[in-house]
């Protein structure tokens, strides 16, 4: 196989499997306890499902409707975030004890995040794989105000509410990133790997799509730590989209562990741990990327010839399983150059989804390109 060919076909399986993971998690999607997992599907997730009516780990109900974070008293803003501005007719669902947070989602759907990703891929692609920050501001703005909404999630994380209550009080698009408790979280890097994947393709420098995603990143997720996750994230895609037959893919991913947050990994596996003992207990489940990054680290390099078990095994850990899963899915993806099949051909959006890859990617595609690992 010509090495051209072998890039776009790891590229288009990484971002399949971007949306197979958030599908797969998202019924399960910040439950904090693995018995409540089990408890409401027999066994735990082993297909796509739909998003149950009951969450007994919810808080969205703590959760503001008129900004980024969670109550402190009533602000009275008019128009409120949710419901006015963003998620037009879905602030029925806020405001109540254990309402699932993708209330009414079926069985393969996708989570607006994930409807993010593909506002990015349009975007880019038209563009021929190049970023260009505020045609996607204006985009990202026009889907999430579109009226009624373009997606069938009832969630919007704190970033979103945050860039949106800055929005209406008159800031720019490029300063309306807000900083919350939750700032520094997994959702920052779930839209990274298209923006890379494109970019390096078209022949960018590594360096100035490292650039590209902390730019990126902090248009909605200004935080430093983040940032220097994000770096790391980068590399370890590039490595994985480029690497030649023949390499030792955990020795890539241990080296990038040891040198992002000095995780040995090889010894880690050593212990044989459960593998709630390390997601759950020595690392938290939850969308803080101190814990989330190590942790998708680990799932990675344990079941890196296991796909389909690697994406199981993240989603019935729960947490922030949906964005965690969305970073561990592009590095599957890129690893072995296949789509969870079975998974993907059951997404609803499955096939919109697919021409969204395939012209982007086409988009920059050359069959004598050389320079792409400049």
């Amino acid at each position: 196989m010509h090495a051209a060919d072998l890039y776009y076909r790891r590229a288009c399986a990484a971002l399949r499997n971007l949306f197979v993971a958030d599908a797969l998690a998202m019924p399960v999607h910040w439950y904090y306890r693995v018995s409540d997992i089990e408890k409401a599907f027999r066994g735990g997730i082993q297909e796509l499902e739909a998003a149950p009516q009951h969450h007994p780990s919810s808080i969205m109900s703590l959760h503001s409707t008129s900004g980024g974070g969670r109550h402190f008293g009533n602000l009275n803003r008019n128009p409120e975030i949710v419901g006015d501005v963003i998620l037009k007719g879905r602030q029925q669902y806020w405001g109540q004890a254990n309402v699932h947070y993708h209330q009414g989602m079926q069985a393969g759907e996708n989570t607006l995040n994930a409807h993010c990703v593909r506002v990015l891929m349009k975007c880019l692609g038209a563009r021929s794989g190049h970023y260009d920050p505020p045609a996607f501001l204006a985009d990202y703005i026009r889907f999430m105000m579109a009226d009624p909404p373009l997606h069938n999630d009832t969630y919007a994380e704190s970033y979103h509410r945050g860039f949106f209550a800055n929005l209406q009080q008159g800031l720019p698009p490029e300063e309306c990133a807000a900083i919350t408790h939750d700032t520094p979280s997994i959702g920052g890097l779930v839209s990274i790997a298209a923006l890379v994947l494109s970019e390096r393709l078209s022949g960018t420098s590594l360096q100035t799509v490292i650039t590209d995603a902390r730019l990126h990143l902090g248009l909605t997720h200004p935080d430093a730590f983040l940032a220097h996750i994000c770096d790391a994230y980068v590399q370890l895609i590039d490595k994985l989209l480029f690497y030649e037959g023949g390499t030792n893919v955990t020795a890539i991913i241990a080296e990038v562990a040891k040198n992002s947050v000095g995780l040995d990994l090889p010894a880690l596996i050593s212990k044989k741990c459960d593998d709630r003992e390390v997601i759950g207990q020595l690392y938290s489940s939850a969308c803080y990327i101190d814990g989330a990054w190590p942790g998708i680290l680990y799932l990675l390099y344990k079941y890196w010839d296991q796909p389909e078990a690697a994406l199981l095994a993240n989603t019935n850990l729960g947490g922030d399983n949906v964005h965690r899963g969305a970073v561990l899915g592009v590095l599957l993806g890129l690893v072995h150059g296949q789509t969870v099949e079975r998974w993907f051909s059951a997404l609803v959006d499955g096939e919109q989804i697919d021409r969204e890859i395939h012209l982007l990617m086409e988009s920059h595609r050359s069959p004598d390109r050389t320079n792409c690992r400049a």
